[in-house]
């Protein structure tokens, strides 16, 4: 059963990762469509259901499934499984951010310039590169 949940957790990983590296993207282009007009709405539109629909609920399936891995494999011990934590944990308040511009977006209260977002859909990026050589290498 633990290599299903391994497979399992693979594919809400990479699930919630895309959307992560999707959403900021649609909002470079959302902050720069006119408000009320119908790409801002098509906008809206796309970055609610990409977040209800994709990204919310892989990143439940991900910590649901990644804590009980590292339970069941390795008892949460191990410096690289804590700090591949950090790094998750860290991922998450990104996405809390983005839940938080997608309300402001649907609002139409967004204050952020499109060069925001775009420095915003890199840090996914650069956490998962170190999610990822933590989980692989394990150097510590």
């Amino acid at each position: 059963m633990y290599e299903w949940l391994k497979a399992f957790h693979v594919v809400a990983v990479i699930s919630w990762m895309a959307g992560m590296l999707y959403l900021p993207r649609l909002m470079v282009y959302h902050a720069e469509a006119q408000t009320g007009s119908i790409q801002s709405e098509t906008f809206k539109i796309m970055e609610r259901r990409l977040l209800k629909g994709i990204i919310n609920p892989a990143m439940i399936a991900t910590w649901v499934l990644g804590l009980y891995l590292a339970w069941e494999a390795f008892g949460f011990k191990g410096g690289w499984l804590h700090a591949k934590l950090l790094l998750v944990l860290i991922l998450s308040g990104i996405h809390g951010v983005l839940v938080k511009h997608v309300r402001a977006f649907a609002q139409d209260k967004n204050q952020k310039p499109a060069r925001y977002f775009r420095i915003l859909n890199e840090i996914p990026a650069v956490l998962m590169l170190g999610i990822v050589i933590l989980v692989i290498v394990k150097p510590f």
